[in-house]
């Protein structure tokens, strides 16, 4: 007898084996889930940072309805998740009349949406707390016990999901880390400095999302890679990167070889960390590469112009020029933030993108957050 062999059945999740945008991951993920469970309105991940205390909207499923999108507070402006966390354990709401009179944004936001109950689990990578899980629901009293065990499963599969797409980000940082050693001792713009642009990226694409209809996960790429914009220097001679007089035309051309030399090294690194199909690897490459050309075209490696220098480098421009000027360097004394605006404002439509300029000027009071919370070392 031959043995009963067919293949009939069709992996209702076969699209998490694709290399495509996390976001569409999420999207199919939250389809399967509501085969059992229609009544799955949304599933949202938030990420938190650790050096900051913030909980960031990530990825979410609810198609065009976004209750919350682009949101960041405080965990501790978040009393009912920090409850979660102090717990660490997860938090049935079958009734979310509980929160009606809530005066924290996230529970407005939410609570206009018309989301009846929710089921929010931690999530945690060796035992450290990276961020929540929501699974939200239009209908009240759905999340019984007896189903709770089923969402357990389905919240595991997802944290690992963002554990696979954060450890992608992890390996290339840690191996940049790595070999980022030696430009942490030769080069003065490191340090707390990396801290301060990445966060002014953040800040920048965060007031910049509705106009350019920008993804919470595209955001936090740019504040993941914008750290690696300089890895490149790492190929600088000393002569040249440590010189603190003003560099000769031939020296110029040295140091502007270190964009070039950076989109090489991120491509040797996710070859060779086989993480060639990264989906976000774009975004990584146009920060490296590009974060030196200007709006006017003068700019290099390319002498690319306006639009058509990738958004994601335009912001990272305007992040970095302006953690330079307020910086204090061998050379110079740090500039007010009064002093970094004015410039800034000037090289607008010029050198650096003028919404960006807009929109990190836009966000003083973030900006002095930041600097407070990163203060310069000794080491800059």
């Amino acid at each position: 007898m031959e043995p009963d062999v067919n293949f009939g059945h069709f992996d209702s999740l076969d699209s998490l084996n694709k290399n495509i945008p996390f976001k569409e991951k999420l999207v199919s993920a939250h389809q399967s889930i509501k085969e059992f469970f229609p009544f799955v309105a949304r599933i949202a991940i938030a990420l938190y940072d650790p050096k900051t205390s913030v909980l960031k909207t990530f990825v979410h499923s609810s198609g065009d309805e976004i209750p919350l999108s682009n949101y960041q507070t405080t965990l501790n402006n978040a009393p009912s998740l920090k409850e979660i966390l102090d717990k660490r354990r997860p938090r049935i709401v079958n009734n979310m009349v509980t929160f009606e009179d809530g005066k924290h944004e996230h529970t407005v936001r939410l609570g206009r949406q018309g989301y009846a109950a929710s089921y929010t689990m931690p999530m945690f990578h060796n035992g450290v707390f990276f961020g929540f899980i929501f699974f939200n629901s239009a209908e009240e009293n759905v999340f019984k016990q007896e189903l709770l065990n089923q969402f357990d499963v389905y919240g595991h599969l997802l944290s690992l999901m963002v554990i696979n797409e954060m450890s992608a980000i992890d390996t290339l940082t840690a191996a940049v880390m790595t070999t980022g050693n030696i430009t942490h001792m030769r080069d003065p713009e490191t340090g707390s400095h990396l801290d301060r642009m990445s966060r002014y990226a953040r800040l920048i694409a965060t007031t910049l999302a509705d106009k350019y209809k920008l993804d919470d996960d595209y955001i936090e790429h740019i504040f993941m890679f914008s750290p690696l914009h300089d890895i490149g220097k790492i190929g600088i001679p000393d002569s040249i990167l440590l010189k603190e007089s003003s560099l000769t035309d031939k020296e110029t051309a040295i140091m502007h070889t270190h964009a070039q030399k950076g989109h090489e090294m991120i491509d040797d690194l996710l070859k060779n960390f086989n993480l060639k199909s990264f989906e976000s690897a774009s975004v990584l490459r146009n920060i490296a590469l590009f974060h030196h050309e200007d709006i006017n075209g003068k700019g290099y490696p390319e002498g690319r112009k306006g639009d058509s220098i990738p958004l994601e480098a335009r912001i990272v421009a305007v992040a970095d020029v302006f953690d330079a000027l307020t910086s204090k360097r061998p050379y110079k004394e740090a500039w007010s933030n009064e002093e970094a605006f004015a410039t800034l404002n000037k090289l607008a439509g010029e050198k650096l993108d003028n919404d960006c300029v807009k929109a990190l000027i836009a966000n003083e009071v973030e900006i002095l957050k930041i600097q407070a919370l990163f203060r310069e070392d000794s080491y800059g």
